[in-house]
């Protein structure tokens, strides 16, 4: 059995894949990757047909020696990487060899960044996923010292490949569409809202985040709410006044307002925000929302349209010099 060491583990490292839909009426929310994103572009590096599971790290990633040959892809948050000390492109696919070492570093951008094996990390599944739901008690932080089943990899062939990164690590604009309370807010206070810069405050985890931003709090004008379905995306206003976006392992219920909610295109984006990111609303219109919906199932063939082949730099060729670049050459290091 092909598998992954953890030689070390940063504070927030968990096994994740799409999660669990359809078991909000049990009290179950989704979950998942943070950044479901990151977890298409892997699959698209790797050419595979759908989505497996990988490591998500949050902020910092580790030390992993694979136990046996196989490919991985970098993607999310890009964070320093290595493979026996040699430097590896983020955002892209690579090849291992049974006991090489890769080193993830801290996030340079963003939050969420993720490692996922050619095969997918196996191990037991509960409701059709392995995603660890924290929240909810299924599964744990990877800890140093484990060793995680890495399942086989389909096309082990497949050359490496790159994707142009994507700009969703830094903040920005927040598109969002009307909630069941949107009309029950003043429209000053909505006005107030939308033309507000939030500030990404460090108060924030896999449920959810809280916005931070210089005016008054926001007139707590709805009370006796009655507690009712919400889901990630969706834009609370605390009895404070205060404004926090639900993410992957938010409750299933909720009593705050709902001032509107996310749409799921930029769900990634208030995700991999970091602490002190600026954020800003714009609100659409139901219709225009539709607009931008796209199915996620065709997702990984469309970003595997975009993928370019890797090119490695010489400079970072240790052997350079053992490779036949041109027939007839040699290293120079043969024997008579």
């Amino acid at each position: 059995m092909n598998a992954l060491e953890v030689l070390s583990a940063g504070l927030g490292v968990t096994v994740q894949d799409l999660g669990r839909p359809f078991h909000m009426a049990s009290g179950l929310s989704r979950g998942g990757a943070a950044d479901r994103m990151a977890l298409h572009e892997a699959a698209a590096l790797l050419g595979l047909k759908e989505v497996v599971a990988g490591l998500e790290m949050a902020g910092l990633g580790g030390r992993f020696r694979f136990a046996g040959r196989t490919r991985f892809a970098l993607t999310g948050a890009p964070m320093r990487a290595s493979l026996d000390g040699q430097a590896l492109a983020w955002n892209a696919s690579h090849a291992a060899e049974a006991g090489q070492v890769l080193e993830i570093g801290g996030a340079e951008a963003g939050i969420y960044g993720y490692l996922t094996p050619a095969g997918g990390i196996g191990g037991p599944e509960l409701l059709g996923s392995r995603s660890a739901h924290l929240a909810v008690g299924i599964g744990g932080l990877v800890q140093t010292g484990a060793r995680l089943e890495i399942l086989p990899d389909p096309t082990p062939d497949h050359p490496s490949l790159k994707l142009a990164p994507d700009a969703r690590f830094c903040g920005g604009t927040l598109r969002m569409t009307p909630g069941p309370q949107t009309g029950l807010f003043a429209p000053e206070t909505l006005e107030r809202f939308l033309a507000t810069a939030f500030t990404r405050s460090p108060t924030g985890n896999r449920q959810g985040v809280r916005l931070d931003q210089q005016g008054a709090p926001f007139a707590a004008e709805i009370t006796g709410q009655a507690s009712e379905v919400i889901q990630a995306g969706d834009v609370q206003m605390t009895g404070a006044g205060v404004p926090y976006v639900l993410l992957a392992e938010c409750q299933t219920t909720g009593g705050y307002a709902r001032i509107g909610s996310v749409i799921p295109a930029d769900l990634a984006h208030i995700a991999q925000a970091p602490p002190g990111a600026s954020l800003r609303f714009e609100m659409l219109s139901l219709e225009e929302a539709d607009r931008l919906w796209r199915p996620e199932s065709g997702l990984v063939a469309a970003l595997a349209r975009r993928a370019e082949p890797l090119t490695r730099d010489p400079h970072d060729i240790a052997d350079l010099l053992s490779y036949q670049l041109i027939s007839g050459v040699v290293a120079g290091d043969e024997v008579d």
